[in-house]
């Protein structure tokens, strides 16, 4: 909640006596929590130690610029681990991509020769550096 505007922490389901015995799960425990990041409602399930998080699922944090880059990067890459193309591991192993918004527009355009350009450049960075990218798409 900390490190997104707008962020809140919803309603809280626990488990009862039927749900605990399903999930194997204590009575009483955490089943589900909404919350908010910058506005955008989530919902998570406490499915217990079975369910592991992987990189088939990760949460894209769009920024308008370097400086958003940093402040998500820092923030969400501590005690975790900083992978590639802009994606990371938080402390919990849930993976994100920070990704300047600039990146998509990019990657995008009708000119093949910069797309390509900026691909190559964002294949060799871990955090996106927006002007390196930008350098690479206009070929400098």
């Amino acid at each position: 909640m900390s490190i997104f505007k707008q962020s809140r922490i919803g309603a809280i389901t626990r488990y009862d006596d039927e749900g605990s015995k399903a999930a194997g799960r204590p009575k009483g425990s955490v089943m589900t929590v909404e919350f908010e990041l910058d506005g955008q409602k989530f919902t998570a399930l406490n499915g217990g130690p079975h369910f592991k998080f992987t990189e088939a699922i990760s949460l894209v944090v769009n920024c308008d610029d370097q400086k958003e880059v940093d402040h998500f990067w820092g923030k969400l890459s501590a005690g975790g681990q900083e992978v590639q193309c802009g994606w990371l591991k938080d402390r919990f192993g849930l993976s994100w991509q920070v990704v300047p918004t600039a990146l998509l527009e990019m990657l995008q355009d009708k000119d093949p020769e910069k797309s390509k350009r900026t691909m190559a450049a964002m294949l060799k960075m871990k955090k996106l550096d927006v002007d390196a990218l930008k350098r690479a798409y206009d070929g400098r």
